[in-house]
C-alpha cells in the first residue's frame, strides 16, 4: 500500500492496537490514516502541529494521544479522536526537538539538535531531568528499561548511555569514524548495534561502550538511516540508496535485500502493532505499508532455492576480551536534513 503524503515525511509511528499510522510532515503538519489490507488507507486527521516541521511523532497513553516535536522547540500532545491540542510545551528545549521515546509509564525523553537529553515527568508536566550526552544532534534513542538506562547515538559519532536511577550519563563511547544515525538492542540486551553514515555497523558488548567489539562493512557506502529489530538475531535496516535489507547480528550477514523504497534515503521504518504490516517513509513523500510476513516468506523461499535449507543464527556470541580502538571521526551530517526516528500506558492521564 502506498499514501502519497504530498509533503516530505520525518517521522512514521504505529497505534499500537490499532490500525492506525501517523506522519509528521516537513510542513509542520500531522497526519493520520486508517489502513486495511483490502482497502484503500483513509486520512482521519489532519493537524497543523507546529510551525516548523513536524520531526518525531509518536502515539503514547494506549494511543489515545499523539506526541510531536519540532525544531520550533516545542513538544505538542494532540488528542487522537478530535485533534484538538491536550497541551503544549513551548521552549521545551534551546535547540530543534529531533527525537522522541518514551521512558516509563509516567516519563518520557526527547532529544535535540544540540545533544542535549530531557526526561520528562508527564504527571507533573516539568523536566525532571537533563544530560548534555553529545555535542551536535540526537540521531536516535532506545531504552533499557531492566537497567533504566537511555543508549543514545549522536552525528558527533559517538554512543552515550543516561543512567536514569542516578540522573548521570554514565559513560560514553570513544569517536567513531562518522556519525552515527541508528541504534538498537540486540542478543537478549547484550549487543548494541549502531548504524552509520558510511553504512558500516558498528556491534557493542554491553558494559563495554568506549569501544565497538565488532564492525560490519558489507552495507557500506550508503548510510543506515534506520533500524528496527525484528528479533534477537535479525535487524531490517533503511539505506540511502532506497534499499530496505534484512540483516543477521552475529553472525554478521545481509540475508537479502527485502525492498525497495525508491531511490531516495528511506527516512524511517516502523512496524504495525501486529507486525503485519512494515511502514517505510523516504524522501520521495510516499507512506509505504510492506506485507511484512509476504517479504519474509519470500526470504525464506530465495535461501531454500539457492541453498537448498535454510540457513540457521549462530547463537553462539563474542565478548569484548580487546576491542580495538576507533579512530577520531570528522564527518558531520546536516542535522537540518530531519534525521529522526515502547508505547508508555496512561501518558496525561492526569489530564
Amino acid at each position: 500500500m502506498e499514501i502519497n503524503l504530498g509533503k516530505l515525511a520525518f517521522d512514521v509511528d504505529f497505534h499500537p492496537s490499532d490500525n492506525l499510522v501517523a506522519t509528521g510532515l516537513i510542513n509542520g503538519d500531522l497526519h493520520l490514516y486508517r489502513y486495511s489490507p483490502d482497502s484503500v488507507p483513509v486520512r482521519q486527521l489532519e493537524v497543523h502541529a507546529h510551525t516548523e516541521s513536524c520531526r518525531a511523532a509518536r502515539f503514547i497513553n494506549g494511543g489515545r494521544v499523539l506526541l510531536t516535536g519540532s525544531p520550533d522547540c516545542s513538544i505538542l500532545a494532540t488528542d487522537v479522536e478530535t485533534g484538538s491540542t491536550i497541551t503544549r510545551i513551548d521552549n521545551a528545549h534551546e535547540a530543534a526537538v529531533n527525537r522522541l521515546i518514551n521512558l516509563t509509564e509516567s516519563t518520557v525523553a526527547s532529544g535535540d539538535d544540540e545533544g542535549c537529553i530531557k526526561v520528562w515527568d508527564t504527571r507533573e508536566r516539568s523536566c525532571c531531568n537533563s544530560f548534555d550526552a553529545h555535542e551536535d544532534y540526537i540521531s536516535d534513542m532506545t531504552f533499557a528499561s531492566d537497567a533504566m538506562k537511555l543508549l543514545t547515538t549522536s552525528g558527533d559519532g559517538t554512543l552515550s548511555v543516561c543512567n536514569l536511577r542516578r540522573n548521570t550519563v554514565q559513560t560514553r563511547s570513544e569517536f567513531s569514524e562518522d556519525e552515527l544515525l541508528s541504534v538498537v538492542l540486540m542478543k537478549n540486551g547484550r549487543k548494541v548495534v549502531c548504524g552509520s553514515q558510511t553504512g558500516i555497523i558498528l556491534l557493542y558488548s554491553w558494559g563495554c561502550f568506549k569501544d565497538c567489539s565488532d564492525r560490519f562493512t558489507e552495507l557500506s557506502s550508503n548510510s543506515i538511516d534506520a533500524m528496527l529489530k525484528l528479533d534477537e538475531d535479525r535487524i531490517i535496516t533503511g539505506s540511502e540508496n532506497g534499499i530496505i535489507n534484512l540483516v543477521g547480528i552475529l553472525p554478521n550477514r545481509v540475508i537479502q535485500p527485502i525492498a525497495e523504497h525508491s531511490e531516495y534515503p528511506v527516512e524511517c521504518l516502523a512496524f504495525s502493532h501486529d507486525r503485519k504490516f512494515l511502514g517505510s517513509i523516504a524522501h520521495d513523500q510516499i507512506l509505504k505499508l510492506w506485507d511484512l510476513d509476504s517479504i519474509l516468506q519470500d526470504t525464506k523461499n530465495a535461501q531454500t532455492n539457492e541453498t537448498g535449507t535454510i540457513d540457521s543464527d549462530d547463537d553462539e556470541m563474542e565478548l569484548d576480551n580487546d576491542p580495538s580502538k576507533l579512530s577520531r571521526g570528522n564527518k558531520r551530517k546536516n542535522a537540518n536534513n530531519g534525521q529522526a526516528p515502547g508505547g508508555a500506558n496512561n501518558f496525561f492521564a492526569d489530564l
